[in-house]
Formats: structure tokens, sequence, C-alpha cells
């Protein structure tokens, strides 16, 4: 790789990790503020807040690196052509074929990305959720209790909570306890905390009583308490997770168990899931070649790149929308699998044989005169003095 080479392939990889970072920022916050019930309701902490949403994180690079990769790519050849740089290549005698060289490299560098991810990552990320969720909706305290109501656990245990605060504080607790037959327990308390170990989960109550009644006996027994231990293991058992068809790693969708449950019940869903999988490293090759073959052409400094710009995100959006019909409709229809992949040879192979060919996509001289008298008179009208 030599110095032009080295120099656009880390131009490009820097500016795709810029613009990859953002738009998974801006993505990320917008997902997790659905969540954030999960510290206010339900009484979590921020790590499980962060944990639970940053494990969607994977998910979405594989639909946003694509998109990055052809910002990057539309950046480093727009600043090449501020420079003139594309000009000057282009006169010492290199093809826009081997200009593209560097940019395809890059492509490989993401395409081995969104391989990594979608093989494994992201998959496992999603278990990991699957099974946070399960010991979080497991967790009665959590989701069952809710302030200010009255909630029968089981026939004969009703708990009520005043209050919950930040830190999973319950406040103002009130527990009725008649399972038993010969007595009934009724525990009142300040607050309480919730506390797991190895022994269970317990409802651990400070500064409170306790009222005991027996059968046969006229007065309860009271008893006050600083610290007492309320037994809640039997609420709180996670319930067996069953993985979805998105929780599957890429090689169990390529080489699934002859007596897979979920293969036998939905195998279409299955099979398009893996196509999807196998298609998402190639729409980086496409998106980078479409952005190149837009803009990567030599051209003078005088001519607007505007349409070329608009041009590359519109066919680049229209390609990507056909890809996501296609995967909607391989659900039900296996055939159209086939489809997908040829749409990106097509589409891919079509923008590298405009590259090779040295094609320039400009608009027709008509538009061009029309969007430029456009502009002019809307110029005039800027210039034109406001009368006193």
């Amino acid at each position: 790789m030599g110095s032009i080479d080295r120099y656009i392939f880390r131009t490009t990889l820097v500016s795709f990790a810029v613009v990859m970072g953002s738009l998974t920022g801006v993505i990320w916050i917008t997902q997790a503020l659905r969540g954030i019930d999960l510290m206010t309701s339900q009484g979590q902490t921020i790590i499980t807040f962060l944990g639970l949403t940053g494990l969607a994180v994977p998910v979405l690079v594989l639909v946003i690196a694509p998109i990055a990769l052809m910002i990057a790519v539309a950046h480093t050849l727009n600043r090449l052509a501020t420079d003139s740089e594309i000009i000057v290549m282009n006169a010492a005698g290199l093809s826009p074929i081997r200009l593209f060289r560097p940019f395809f490299y890059a492509t490989m560098v993401v395409a081995a990305l969104v391989i990594i991810i979608g093989a494994y990552i992201a998959p496992d990320g999603l278990r990991r959720i699957a099974r946070w969720d399960s010991e979080i909706t497991a967790d009665v305290l959590a989701n069952v209790l809710q302030p200010g109501r009255f909630a029968q656990l089981e026939q004969g245990l009703t708990i009520r909570v005043r209050e919950r605060q930040p830190g999973g504080l319950l406040v103002g607790v009130f527990i009725d306890d008649a399972r038993a037959p010969n007595e009934r327990v009724s525990i009142i308390a300040d607050h309480g905390t919730v506390v797991k170990n190895d022994k269970g989960s317990f409802l651990v109550l400070e500064d409170g009583h306790l009222e005991r009644f027996q059968t046969g006996k006229q007065e309860p027994a009271l008893v006050a308490f600083s610290r007492y231990a309320f037994d809640m293991s039997k609420f709180s058992r996670a319930r067996d997770v069953a993985y979805g068809i998105r929780e599957r790693y890429l090689w169990e969708l390529l080489w699934p168990a002859e007596n897979d449950p979920l293969l036998a019940r939905l195998p279409t869903e299955f099979r398009s899931e893996m196509h999807d999988r196998l298609l998402a490293p190639i729409y980086p090759f496409f998106f980078a070649a479409v952005a190149f073959a837009f803009l990567g052409l030599a051209r003078t400094t005088r001519q607007s790149r505007n349409f070329s710009m608009a041009g590359a995100v519109l066919v680049a959006f229209v390609v990507r929308l056909a890809g996501f019909a296609l995967s909607v409709i391989a659900n039900k229809t296996p055939y159209v699998a086939g489809l997908q992949y040829l749409l990106l040879f097509v589409a891919t192979g079509t923008c590298l044989w405009l590259i090779n060919r040295n094609v320039v996509i400009e608009p027709p001289a008509r538009v061009t005169e029309a969007l430029n008298a456009f502009n002019a008179s809307i110029a005039r009208l800027i210039r034109r003095p406001v009368p006193a």
C-alpha cells in the first residue's frame, strides 16, 4: 500500500469512526429513553439501565455501519476534491478504479467488523438482554409491587409499599401473611431494601413492628424490631429463557440442529434471518461503490457536487429500502431471498462499471440551467434593497 493509499485509507477509517460513534450515540440515546422506567418505576440501578441499553448497541451498528461508511467515503472524496487532489491524481495517470483501491481496503475492514458483530457479538448481546430481562421480570419486588397498591402475591399473602425511592429503597412497607392455617402475621416497617445472596432473595425491613395472631389466643403477640428479613425467594425465581431467531449465532443459523423446535416451527423466518446476516457485510461494498461512483471522478471546481451527493443518497436509499422490502417478503416466500443477493450484486457491479468506465454522473443540461436560474433569482431577491 503506497503513501496515497495509506493517506486515503486512514482518513476514511477515521471519518468512519467519528460518524459511526456520533450516529450510534444519537440513536442509542433515543432508544435508551424508552427504558428509563427501569430506574424510576422498577427501582433498578444505573448499572442495570446502562447494561441493558448498551447491549443493544451492536444491533444498531449492523444497520448504521454501511451508512456511516458512505458518509465517510463522501467526506473523504469531498475533501480530496476541494483541495484539487483528485484532479492532480487523475492528471498523474491514476485511474478512478485505482483510486478506489484504498476505499475498497477500508470497506473490507468495515465488512469484517460487521461480520464479527453479526455472527457473534450482536446475538450474544441479545442473549444477555434476554437473561437479564428474565431476572428483572421475575423480580416481584420490581414489577408486581407498585407504590400505593395492595399486591396479592399468592393466596393469603398481601404486600403494600407506600413509596419507592432511588436506589431500591421501599418506604412504608405493609405485609399481611395469612398463609399458615393457625396464625396470621402483620408487619409494618418504616422502610426496607431487597437483598439477594446465595441463600435467596430477602426483603430486609427496618424500624417496624410485627403482630402475630394465633388461633385460640385472644391477644396478639407484638414484637418491635430494628431489622427483620422476610423471605421472598420463591417469588424471585427467573424463568427459563428461550432464545429467538435473532439471538442465534450465525453458525447456529447455517447449521441448525435437526431437532431444533424453532426451526421446525418457523423454517422460513429462520432462513430469512440467516440471509440477512450473510447480506450485512455486502452492503458496505455497495454503499462505498455508490458514493465513489457519484463523487469520486475528477471534476472542475465549477462543476457542482450537490447533485452528485443527492444522487448518491437517493440511489443508496432506494436500494436499501428495496433490500428491507425483500427481507420482509422473504419471511413468507423463501425464494425471494435470492433476489436480495441479485439486487446487491447488480447495484454494486453497476457502480464499479461506471467507475471503471470513468463515467461522470451529471444532471441533464436543462435541469442544471433551471437550477442555476433559480439560484440566481434567489440571489437577486436577497441583494434587492428594502424600500425605506
